[in-house]
């Protein structure tokens, strides 16, 4: 696979060169080059595999949307901009970027905080009682299947700005993915450690933090995990009301102005925040669990 990397960079610097597009040419160079040293550094083959192949992807789509857009003019200029006027934008555009992303990151970290700490510990006791889950069991199936779009006349009219309308759009949509698995998670530890900590009689705080959420914890990061790729979902929607900043706003606000250049823009901004902050909770993941690795070692 690096030889076809290699193959597909040459052909992309060839494109980009012709058409005098000097910083696309670069990069087309420097990515093989990353690539390879972070692949180097990887301990493992199959990590080393994935970015390769990662890389190849991209140097591919770039060839194909260089060759389209600048050197062939296959592709309409207004839709798909040259990859060259794209990289250029992107750090024009930059600052302003920046600025949305502080605002999208005040209304994703409070719903989705917000979230975390009223779901988790309510899953963690409907999950731990029997009578509540009977009766919490038909409730989560209905709310958690209805969109949480359909709330935002009501989140408007009832609550007192549109900045805790778009928290409670998103954290409706967090909430429930992180609801459900954390009562997952507790229903599947085993009643003999249940049991077994009953016995002794530990303190509720003690049967809480050293029982049932570290029994939990494997169910309780996977629906974290969806509930925030539903956060960044609702995210756009979430900045329609109201708002006039944000990364969500920003792409909605071009678009209706065609201005399809700035769309890409943030689009490919909102997938490197996307990536970053993914990698960050995969980090934080293997951390949490890294006692269930030390037990299967």
């Amino acid at each position: 696979m690096k030889y076809l990397l290699a193959v597909i960079s040459l052909a992309l610097f060839a494109a980009a060169l012709g058409n005098r597009d000097y910083p696309l040419a670069l990069l087309a160079l420097a990515l093989p080059a990353v690539t390879t040293v972070r692949a180097r550094l990887a301990r493992r083959e199959e990590k080393r595999n994935a970015v390769i192949d990662s890389a190849t992807v991209i140097e591919a789509v770039l060839l194909v949307w260089q060759l389209a857009s600048a050197n062939f003019r296959l592709a309409d200029p207004v839709l798909f901009p040259p990859p060259a006027a794209i990289l250029a934008l992107f750090f024009a555009e930059l600052g302003d970027m920046l600025r949305g992303l502080l605002s999208s990151s005040y209304l994703l970290g409070s719903a989705y905080g917000l979230a975390l700490v009223t779901a988790i510990p309510a899953g963690i006791a409907v999950g731990s009682s029997r009578r509540l889950r009977a009766a919490a069991e038909p409730f989560s199936r209905v709310l958690g299947a209805i969109p949480p779009i359909v709330y935002i006349p009501y989140a408007i009219a009832l609550l007192p700005s549109f900045r805790s309308a778009s928290i409670f759009v998103i954290w409706s949509g967090a909430f429930w993915p992180v609801f459900v698995n954390t009562v997952s998670g507790v229903v599947t530890i085993p009643d003999s450690l249940l049991d077994s900590a009953r016995m002794l009689h530990l303190k509720r705080s003690v049967f809480f933090f050293r029982i049932l959420l570290p029994g939990a914890m494997p169910s309780i990061l996977t629906g974290a995990s969806l509930g925030l790729i539903f956060s960044f979902l609702l995210l756009t929607a979430a900045e329609l009301i109201g708002a006039t900043e944000g990364l969500g706003w920003y792409v909605k606000n071009f678009s209706d102005f065609a201005d399809y250049g700035r769309v890409i823009v943030g689009i490919l901004f909102i997938g490197i925040v996307v990536t970053s902050l993914m990698w960050l909770f995969n980090k934080l993941e293997r951390r949490l669990l890294r006692y269930r690795r030390n037990i299967h070692d």
